[in-house]
């Protein structure tokens, strides 16, 4: 740390090296130590292979755990185990894979001593040193042996046996697996004892559990056949507890001894079979674990160390179970202290590494600091100009961002409100040309009739050009809110205001609509207290206000309802209503009903869209207000107030003027409006129209009535019911109607198989391409625009009807053929399955079928009319004659069989009406069709 210090004292900037550079240096100087110092666990000095030849058994288990005690009091070794699962070759690949990592010291407990002696032997002459632990190889080439004595193991066993017997006795030894050491040299060992007494009999050897083979049934029938038997002597305990199973199986438990060999602790291994009785002894075989780790240490350090390291071995029985699960139970417990004691020691050795590390890096944060404080001073020294710079530019900078964000921001608010507004002017305007266009037909159609016509009656004349004046009219005031409307938008809109009588005002406006209230019995009143009232206000835009409201509400009120004018004072203001009981307002309609580009009416009113704005801003003139209450199906209520006096007012805005401006009011005079007289002439179909204006939908009337039947309707809800009902050849419908639309109704018709081959031909204002397409694919037949050509429509009635008549006759050349349309394919195939699946029944007839059709006997009849030009019967007879005539072709049955299958109620009705269709009889029809 000091020289550290003083290194950096001894630079600065005036010296030849540059500061930076300097304090780098110290930096990776610094962190170099902090690695340095946090390295804290040993590394593994040395790295030891264990080759098992299996761990499936406790007393392998227990080797290796007391190799691993051990091994916790040498850190510095790494301990690599490979566990062979009794099999032979694979061990032999296991010790190769060690000897290929280049352990250090290899331990090999060999699985069977000979295939795993040529690997030790290789090991051992490539100078890895080489520790056999329990059983032996097949050669003395290793570094040293650690296992106890089995040859001593057999001769311990023998030898208790022998005391045990009295030196008399049969006996059944069960060995190790084939070909172990363990297995050879326990055998021999316990043969010299029994050769040594020879009344002690081997009745036989049985080889243990191996390769998937048991001895327990070998066992059973040997002592079956030998009930003499007295002791078992078991290579290991494992074994000798099977064969206590068996023993017990059979009953002969307690009179059968048994010796087992390995005497682990632990519940169901050697010493605790023998306290509970199952054994009579078990040799205790140390693993060897802890000895096979010390030598490997020994000889890993360079330490003396016994090549020969023999394990001792005693004999547990009732005598010294005792005290052998005591004393294992101490070790147990000792064992258990010591792994906590080792716990303990390394949380203190992580505890003190972990305190180490902390000191360094400490140490080094420290140092770090004191670097990064001294460079922190000198940049600060030699750029604070440049950060006063930058921090000035990123100052102004950022005052420019916000003005562009606020900049960018204002401009998408506006492009949205530009593009809103410029969605619903377009939307307006087509309403607009749509409102223009009906009126204009309404002048144009009867101008042209007229001069089409080289002699026109005075009934004729005066009817049509009433016609004419009224549309004109109606265009006329269209035109004028339109020209108030851009008047308005542009700020031009002046008031021009003088003191007149109200009351007499208002009266004379009522006047004005009497004769249609009274030919729609409409119940029109003026309601007030007050004989005259002086007020001041522009008597052009009050007037245009007032009857923009007084038409509204005729518009909208049933017939026989009322529309009640309502006249007082409040509060130095006047009160003005407009009451009826029509139709009402939706919730969201009320809400938007003074917005003049509002889009979420279903159908749009271009005078109530326009009248209503311009009434607010007439009435926002005088200064005053005007408001709206109304329910669906209650009716309505518009409220005005203006106020009383002229102080409101300025000098500009007041007049001396008196005059009203008079407003056309739409009356139809029934003169005018009744149908022409028409000469009596055959009418060539039924043609329905839908149309909602009523000028021109009386126009059609009057003009297609002289040669079609008419059956008119103002909505498309009623004109459904009348087409269901009437079944018309023709349909001729407007798609701009309240409700449902035309587009809409045209879809039901042709979607609906009662109705889809009636044509459709759809009258309108809209023009534009897309929407032909979209008329098209709704289903209409032709597409007619506004104003059209009478004489072009009644040539388009006739072709289309002419059409149908051909389609007729070409579905009447056949009985029921296809048809190209799909709905009146689906009617002619049903048609058709019915009347076959009832031909031999001589009561099914056209009740029958209507009622199996689901349709009304008129129906039915108009339907197959349309379709094929014939009726009913007809159908069905033709049906079953092509039956009755494929029968007799195809078949050999008599005429009276043919007669009751296709439904005939005798064998001579069927033969006269065969003869009167066919010209034949029957049998005369077989005879020359076969002949020919």
């Amino acid at each position: 740390m000091n020289c550290s210090l003083k290194l950096i004292s001894a630079f600065s900037p005036c010296k030849r090296f540059p500061l930076d550079k300097v304090i780098a240096g110290c930096l990776w100087w610094a962190i170099f130590l902090l690695f340095s110092g946090c390295q804290s666990s040993p590394d593994k000095t040395y790295r030891i292979g264990f080759s098992q030849r299996t761990l499936a058994d406790n007393w392998r288990k227990s080797m290796l755990v007391s190799m691993k005690q051990e091994l916790a009091f040498n850190p510095e070794i790494e301990f690599v185990v490979k566990d062979a699962e009794g099999q032979s070759d694979k061990q032999v690949k296991q010790i190769q894979e060690l000897i290929d990592q280049q352990v250090d010291l290899l331990i090999i407990s060999p699985n069977a001593a000979q295939p795993v002696t040529p690997i030790a032997e290789r090991a051992y002459q490539l100078g890895i040193p080489v520790i056999i632990v329990d059983r032996r190889t097949a050669s003395d080439q290793y570094t040293a042996y650690v296992g106890a004595d089995n040859v001593e193991v057999g001769r311990t066993a023998g030898q208790y046996a022998n005391s045990l017997l009295k030196g008399r006795g049969k006996l059944v030894e069960i060995g190790e697996s084939p070909g172990s050491s363990a297995d050879i040299d326990r055998q021999r060992g316990f043969a010299e004892i029994l050769n040594a007494h020879p009344a002690l009999q081997l009745v036989k050897k049985l080889d243990g559990d191996w390769d998937k083979r048991s001895f327990t049934n070998e066992l059973t029938g040997l002592i079956k056949s030998n009930p003499d038997i007295q002791l078992i002597f078991a290579q290991n305990d494992r074994t000798a507890l099977k064969a206590y199973d068996v023993c017990r199986r059979l009953g002969v438990d307690r009179r059968i001894q048994i010796i087992g060999v390995d005497g682990l602790p632990g519940k169901n291994e050697g010493i605790d079979l023998v306290d509970r009785g199952m054994l009579t002894a078990t040799v205790l075989y140390p693993t060897g674990g802890k000895e096979a780790i010390r030598t490997a240490v020994a000889i890993l350090k360079k330490q003396s160390f016994q090549r020969e390291n023999r394990l001792p071995i005693t004999l547990i029985d009732s005598s010294n179970v005792g005290i052998m699960k005591l004393q294992n139970q101490k070790v147990i417990e000792q064992q258990a202290d010591i792994e906590k004691q080792n716990q303990n020691i390394e949380t203190l050795t992580r505890t003190y590494a972990s305190q180490k590390n902390t000191l360094y890096l400490t140490l080094v944060s420290l140092l770090i600091v004191l670097l990064l404080g001294t460079w922190a001073l000198y940049l600060f020294r030699t750029k604070q100009v440049a950060y006063l710079k930058l921090a000035r530019q990123n100052e102004l900078l950022e005052k420019q961002n916000e003005e562009i964000r606020a900049q960018k921001n204002q401009i998408e608010v506006i492009s949205q409100q530009a593009r809103v507004a410029t969605e619903e002017k377009l939307r307006f305007y087509s309403y607009i040309s749509h409102e223009f266009n009906t009126p204009l037909s309404l002048i144009l159609i009867p101008t042209e009739d007229l001069m089409a016509k080289k002699a026109v009656g005075t009934h004729e004349l005066r009817s049509s050009l009433s016609l004419v004046q009224k549309n004109a009219y109606r265009l006329l005031r269209l035109v004028d809110q339109m020209l108030d409307l851009r008047k308005t938008d542009a700020g031009k809109q002046q008031l021009h205001a003088s003191e007149q009588d109200l009351i007499g005002f208002v009266r004379d406006i009522v006047a004005d609509f009497g004769r249609k209230a009274e030919k729609s019995r409409i119940d029109l009143q003026l309601i007030t207290t007050l004989s005259a009232l002086p007020v001041w206000f522009d008597t052009e835009k009050l007037d245009k206000v007032l009857f923009n409201l007084m038409s509204n509400a005729f518009k909208y009120t049933p017939k026989g309802g009322i529309i009640h004018l309502r006249i007082d004072t409040i509060d130095q203001q006047v009160r003005i209503q407009v009451i009826d009981n029509g139709e009402g307002m939706t919730p969201q309609e009320l809400e938007h009903a003074f917005d003049l580009f509002y889009s979420g009416m279903p159908t749009y009113n271009l005078s109530k869209g326009i009248g209503l704005a311009l009434s607010m801003e007439f009435i926002q003139l005088h200064r005053g207000d005007i408001s709206v209450t109304s329910e669906k199906g209650h009716g309505t209520v518009f409220t005005i107030t203006l106020p009383l006096g002229s102080e409101h007012l300025l000098a500009s805005e007041r007049s001396s003027a008196t005059s009203r401006h008079q407003s056309f009011v739409e009356t139809e005079d029934a003169r005018e409006l009744d149908s022409l007289p028409l000469q009596p002439t055959r009418h060539t179909g039924t043609i329905v129209v839908v149309e909602d204006n009523d000028d021109l939908r009386t126009f059609l009337m009057n003009r297609l009535g002289a040669e079609f039947d008419i059956i008119a309707e103002t909505n498309a809800e009623q004109g459904w019911e009348r087409i269901l009902e009437t079944i018309p050849d023709l349909i001729l419908t407007d798609i701009m109607l309240p409700g449902m639309n035309g587009m809409q109704l045209t879809q039901r018709i042709k979607t609906d198989w009662r109705t889809s081959h009636i044509p459709v031909i759809m009258l309108t204002a809209k023009r534009q391409m897309e929407q032909r397409i979209e008329g098209t694919r709704a289903g209409a037949d032709v597409y007619i625009t506004k104003p059209f050509d009478t004489t072009f429509l009644l040539e388009t009635l006739r072709t289309t009807l002419a059409n149908r008549r051909k389609q007729q006759q070409r579905f009447g050349s056949d009985v029921l053929p296809q048809s190209e349309n799909r709905q009146e394919r689906k009617f002619l195939n049903e048609l058709t399955a019915l009347i076959e699946t009832h031909i031999g029944d001589p009561a099914f007839g056209v009740e029958k079928l209507s009622r199996e059709m689901g349709l009304s006997r008129v129906q039915l009849y108009r339907k197959v009319q349309a379709l094929l030009d014939k009726n009913v019967m007809d159908v069905l007879s033709e049906i079953r004659l092509k039956k009755a005539k494929q029968l007799l072709l195809e078949t050999t049955k008599n005429v009276a069989e043919i007669a009751q299958e296709t439904g005939f109620s005798s064998p001579t009705y069927f033969t006269t009406f065969f003869k009167q269709h066919i010209g034949k009889t029957p049998s005369e029809y077989r005879r020359n069709q076969i002949s020919a």
